[in-house]
């Protein structure tokens, strides 16, 4: 069967970027704890990778893009284990049914599965220092099958309520003509499915565990700044792949992706060090670090149908909303130890609830009135409500059973000692070197 090899390859190059952001996350998130748990962080995005990684193929794609149920989730068995998925009944393999690309579905199922994973991993950058790895390892499967599969079916699979179809919220809101809705929700990469779920996914957990000892009392500071520039830097490379190759081919859509990813990115950047230089004097690299990640967030959903320049003033709100939302924890008392919550959640929001204002078909900017606007905030409230609720039921199961936090003296002494008898750094007396009987 023929199909074209520059998508393929395209797709195949993608999804390798995608895959990419996680181990570039464990750097940045792992960079920006405190020495004594730099493994643990690290373990917790590998983790994710590693339990992910089997059941997308088990019933992950099947819930994700299999026949609609209720336009929540896709049916968990039809294609379990990728069943009937790759190949016809003569063996040859079968095209992408997802936005009609000219390649095979074994590429999608690669693709698709690096963002379950990345999403994932970005909520334990919320619970950073605290918790036990088994906690986290259990929390990871149900987590992604009971709210990021559902979400990625409601708003990219086959009649998903927050889709295109005469069945979704959009059409409820403004009709539909030929079985599409009126107004067209738009969420190119991203905005609702992976932040704002992951973004509220970590606050409801932060809450619900606790603070860690000493926060706001204690500095807490990032043990290693040049690992969170590497990690920012690999995650700013990967998310090409992530915006980029969710145009689904090699194509002019993906160079206007590129190209608005790369400005919203470097002007979030600009953003957020600026509200950094006037409130507290100084414009630091993690503040630069973060801010590309802002940036980033902000234009994942917007970057097909934003322009370049609409794509820079999305990156500046971004930073600069981003900026001060980190404060937010100390204010409200919630411990978000890594700015899940500030940077994922607060720059979704602007970016999915921005693309109603900057959208050049569609945007209120663009004197097409307020109907695009309000079905991207109600999309944004739908992302909130799903990921909120599955995450707090989960979160309670977790904590009335095997329980969340680690002992008080883990957490204190190092809990990558604690809970993987390692070390990130050996010196004497860390409970690693020994000699002869001496430490």
């Amino acid at each position: 069967m023929e199909f074209d090899t520059g998508a393929a390859a395209w797709m195949l190059m993608s999804a390798s970027l995608v895959l990419l952001m996680t181990p570039g996350l464990a750097f940045f998130y792992g960079g920006m704890v405190r020495s004594k748990s730099v493994l643990n962080m690290m373990m917790m995005s590998f983790g994710a990778m590693a339990v992910i990684g089997v059941i997308y193929v088990l019933w992950g794609w099947s819930m994700s893009y299999g026949t609609s149920v209720l336009g929540i989730f896709g049916n968990p068995f039809e294609q379990f284990g990728l069943s009937g998925t790759l190949t016809d009944a003569d063996g040859a393999f079968l095209l992408n049914g997802l936005e009609g690309g000219e390649y095979p579905v074994a590429i999608d199922v690669a693709f698709q599965v690096t963002f379950a994973i990345i999403t994932t991993a970005l909520i334990s950058g919320a619970i950073a220092d605290r918790v036990k790895f088994s906690s986290w390892m259990l929390f990871v499967p149900l987590w992604v099958t009971l709210a990021y599969f559902p979400m990625a079916h409601m708003v990219w699979g086959a009649g998903g309520i927050l889709k295109n179809g005469d069945n979704g919220i959009a059409a409820m809101l403004f009709g539909a003509t030929d079985g599409v809705a009126n107004v067209v929700p738009v969420d190119f990469a991203g905005g609702t499915v992976v932040h704002i779920n992951a973004g509220i996914a970590g606050l409801v957990l932060a809450i619900l565990i606790g603070k860690r000892k000493g926060f706001g009392k204690e500095p807490m500071r990032p043990h290693n700044l040049p690992f969170v520039m590497l990690g920012a830097a690999l995650l700013w490379f990967g998310w090409f792949g992530f915006n980029a190759g969710s145009a689904f081919g090699a194509n002019g859509a993906a160079g206007l992706a590129w190209i608005n990813t790369t400005s919203a990115a470097a002007a979030a950047i600009l953003g957020w060090l600026v509200v950094e230089k006037i409130r507290d004097g100084h414009a630091t690299s993690l503040g630069a670090a973060s801010g590309i990640v802002a940036g980033l967030v902000a234009i994942t959903p917007a970057a097909g149908v934003l322009n370049p320049v609409t794509s820079i003033i999305l990156g500046v709100v971004a930073g600069a909303l981003c900026a001060l939302a980190v404060g937010l924890k100390y204010r409200f008392g919630f411990d978000d130890s890594l700015d899940v919550v500030g940077v994922h959640l607060v720059g979704g929001l602007v970016g999915t609830v921005g693309i109603g204002f900057l959208a050049g078909e569609g945007g209120l900017f663009f004197g097409d009135g307020a109907k695009l606007l309000v079905v991207q905030v109600v999309i944004a409230l739908v992302a909130i409500l799903v990921s909120g609720v599955v995450t707090g039921i989960i979160g309670l199961a977790i904590k009335k059973t095997i329980g969340w936090r680690v002992s008080e003296e883990a957490e204190v002494g190092g809990i990558d000692l604690a809970e993987h008898g390692e070390a990130a750094y050996e010196t004497i007396g860390s409970g690693r070197v020994i000699t002869e009987g001496k430490a």
